[in-house]
């Protein structure tokens, strides 16, 4: 442990689970004082708190809390934003992992399934982020916001054209901010992330792809590095992009994968 986030505050959306969950333990074993995890399940965030409070036990006053909501509902993400204000007494870094994956094409879309692509993956991040450097601004405090996005976002498949799109949004966002609060030295980046292992996957798979309990083996072999993303190391990433040793970088929009866009075998 290199306590890389020492008695920062944390506001995780989608911390109850996957990578959201990854980076919340990641950042208690950092060094961070608070984490507050975002999530719509009751038993999923008591579990998730459990193991984010096994990973802070060795700093001095951690605390842990969570928040039930529903982000796709309108003022769920600013009450998240508030709630973990009001527990920790400021925000010092925000990451925005909660998001919508299902599966739709440019000709099947509905507009409601369009609506809650870009109402998960870019309205919400939008209003904790609004919400988040509003409070660092008025403290006069820098802070850091990275913000996960996707390889999708340079083209994706075609059954992730919503996903696409709001997730291209959410690119686009995150350089403006980062633009934007440069002098409020407000550090805001994003991590376009690949095809990775978690529990949501396995569902998105099955769901959607019919896929047998084997899939990842079978996925895991056919990858250049034989592996899919791994939600700890993305987490590692993410911690060091928040701390003071990613020094001033700030609207970079960084691809981590195994596979290269624009890149071709023949």
């Amino acid at each position: 442990m290199q306590q890389l986030l020492n008695q920062k505050t944390l506001l995780v959306t989608g911390g109850t689970q996957g990578l959201g969950l990854a980076i919340a333990e990641a950042a208690a074993r950092e060094g961070a004082v608070g984490v507050a995890i975002v999530g719509r399940s009751a038993a999923k965030a008591e579990a998730a708190l459990a193991a984010i409070r096994a990973a802070g036990a060795a700093t001095p006053g951690f605390e842990a809390a969570a928040i039930i909501a529903d982000l796709s509902e309108p003022g769920e993400a600013e009450r998240a934003v508030a709630e973990t204000v009001a527990r920790f007494g400021r925000i010092d870094s925000l990451v925005n992992a909660a998001g919508a994956t299902s599966r739709g094409t440019l000709l099947d879309t509905s507009r409601e399934l369009l609506q809650e692509h870009l109402t998960l993956n870019l309205v919400v991040p939008f209003m904790t982020m609004q919400g988040a450097v509003a409070d660092m601004r008025d403290r006069g405090a820098p802070g850091t916001i990275l913000n996960i996005i996707s390889m999708s976002m340079h083209g994706g498949q075609p059954y992730l054209a919503p996903y696409t799109a709001s997730k291209a949004g959410l690119a686009g966002l995150t350089k403006n901010a980062a633009f934007a609060h440069r002098f409020d030295r407000i550090r805001i980046n994003g991590l376009n992330i690949g095809w990775t292992a978690t529990p949501g996957e396995t569902a998105t798979q099955k769901t959607f792809h019919g896929a047998a309990d084997d899939w990842l083996a079978a996925a895991e072999a056919a990858q250049p590095m034989g592996k899919l993303g791994q939600p700890d190391e993305i987490a590692d990433a993410v911690v060091f992009l928040l701390s003071d040793r990613s020094g001033v970088v700030t609207g970079s929009i960084i691809d981590w994968d195994q596979n290269v866009p624009g890149a071709y075998d023949q």
